[in-house]
């Protein structure tokens, strides 16, 4: 069956703009991951911003994964699976609030040996993203707007724009963690800004997760 001629946005295969500029506003859109790497930047520099950028875009895998296969659909209908999957996502969040609030260590603009590994930080990013079901059912709900299932290649064409989606997801978040960076030299030397930068983010964790928990489907 060919596409069906009244969706405009069905184009066997091509990445529209519309798709590119609908992406990029979502992306843009402060939330978890962007909170997590502009932490990133700021207390570990540019490097763990990139890093933390990476693995926030390697946490969209799974519920694009998902999306595609439509395992998204089952998640959708069973009250309980996403009951259970938001739950472990309000308590990672409020974790990491809470680890947050409770650091008191130095931030230095030189790399040191208490730098977290890089596996670290990706794997932190990667469970935030991989505990929020909104973005399983966000993929569910964004896909099929640009992509016919009846189409010639279909599932090629929702991994291809799955792809689009992470690198731009990559770009915007590897820019907010650099520009978070930049001025890393100038908060690191104010103790005060310090310690409220923390408690601003282990807050943005905490509003986050509140806003996850009272979230339907």
């Amino acid at each position: 069956m060919g596409t069906d001629p009244t969706r405009p946005d069905s184009n066997g295969g091509v990445v529209t703009l519309a798709f590119l500029l609908t992406s990029l506003v979502i992306v843009a859109t402060p939330g978890t991951g962007v909170i997590y790497t502009l932490s990133a930047g700021l207390s570990r520099g540019t490097r763990a911003s990139l890093v933390a950028a990476l693995g926030c875009t390697l946490g969209i895998v799974p519920h694009m994964v998902a999306a595609i296969t439509g395992l998204a659909a089952v998640l959708n209908a069973s009250a309980v699976a996403f009951q259970t999957l938001k739950l472990l996502g309000v308590a990672y969040l409020l974790f990491m609030a809470v680890r947050m609030w409770r650091d008191r260590s130095e931030i230095t603009v030189h790399e040191g040996p208490r730098e977290r590994s890089a596996g670290r930080v990706i794997w932190s990013a990667i469970l935030l993203n991989i505990l929020n079901p909104k973005l399983t059912i966000f993929f569910f709900a964004f896909l099929p707007q640009f992509v016919h299932p009846d189409e010639p290649g279909a599932l090629a064409h929702m991994a291809l724009l799955s792809g689009v989606f992470m690198a731009e997801t990559f770009v915007v978040f590897g820019v907010y963690g650099a520009l978070a960076a930049a001025v890393r030299s100038q908060v690191v030397s104010r103790p005060r800004v310090v310690l409220w930068m923390r408690r601003t983010f282990a807050g943005a964790f905490v509003a986050l997760g509140t806003k996850l928990a009272l979230t339907d489907r």
